[in-house]
């Protein structure tokens, strides 16, 4: 069975969107053929150019609110922690709107991959400066160029609680592939941020090309190290741009109880006493 729906294809020629949604395509394909069951897995998408691999991915999918993939992924692993939940942002959608929701998850460890789509810009909206838009940005909200400097989500990420960071891009396929398989068999909050173009709106191909590169043989387990990493560009400057798992450890995910007592009546016996109990 493909993994690739028969929906019309909307995104403009040339779009990174195309390599995430492809490489995740061969990271879920590897991952049933090594005995995941495909119906576990559940795609959260929110809304942007990212969002429609909702309609182009065959799997069960969910599309969310502007900014609320985080929150409602975890909702979903939650409810159901035998679900593999993988959640696609924007930079906007996780970024702006949603930044509350993806520093609580990370915080929580909540078991989940959240992968975003970084193309530092409001596509669908053709072309407004999102909170990783470089310095000087010249968009339709911004005709005179960003004032502000861009966030680090990476070391937001590291500060707020993320058992794994990482960092990939579009124009290196293979490597990407690699981090988010990584990313997906991870026990806890999974983050990825993944660099690509908009070919329409903010084609940074000749800026990424020069800078960036794999980071190997490192120890990805020292947090100090990992920060000084994360801090090494910072979404503006002309630095070298580190791609791959910038940090990644072992720790409880998600401290809430989770329903998970045996299947979905159970669960719901479980909500309903718990419902009942606040009456």
């Amino acid at each position: 069975m493909t993994w690739i729906t028969g929906a019309q294809n909307t995104w403009c020629p040339g779009c990174g969107n195309f390599a995430i949604q492809h490489a995740l395509k061969a990271v879920l394909e590897d991952l049933v053929a090594g005995g995941m069951r495909r119906e576990n897995f559940v795609l959260v998408s929110g809304i942007g150019c990212h969002a429609k691999i909702a309609d182009y991915m065959a799997m069960n999918s969910f599309y969310s609110i502007h900014g609320r993939g985080a929150a409602v992924a975890g909702g979903i692993a939650l409810a159901n922690p035998d679900l593999t939940v993988i959640s696609c942002a924007g930079d906007g959608d996780a970024y702006a709107e949603g930044l509350d929701h993806l520093v609580f998850a990370a915080k929580r460890n909540t078991d989940m991959t959240v992968i975003v789509h970084d193309n530092r810009v409001y596509g669908l909206t053709t072309g407004q400066y999102t909170p990783t838009s470089y310095e000087g940005f010249r968009g339709r909200s911004t005709p005179d160029g960003v004032r502000e400097r861009p966030i680090n989500p990476l070391e937001l990420m590291l500060a707020s609680g993320a058992t794994f960071v990482a960092r990939a891009y579009t124009r290196k396929m293979e490597h990407l592939k690699t981090v988010l398989k990584a990313a997906v068999l991870h026990r806890g909050f999974s983050f990825v941020d993944v660099l690509q173009i908009c070919a329409t709106y903010n084609n940074l191909t000749d800026y990424y090309a020069p800078r960036v590169y794999e980071t190997e043989g490192r120890d990805a387990g020292d947090f100090e190290a990992a920060m000084r990493l994360a801090r090494e560009w910072d979404y503006s400057s002309d630095a070298p741009i580190a791609l791959g798992v910038i940090y990644e450890s072992d720790a409880p995910s998600d401290p809430w109880p989770r329903m998970d007592g045996g299947g979905p009546e159970k669960r719901r016996e479980e909500i309903r006493r718990i419902l009942q109990e606040k009456i």
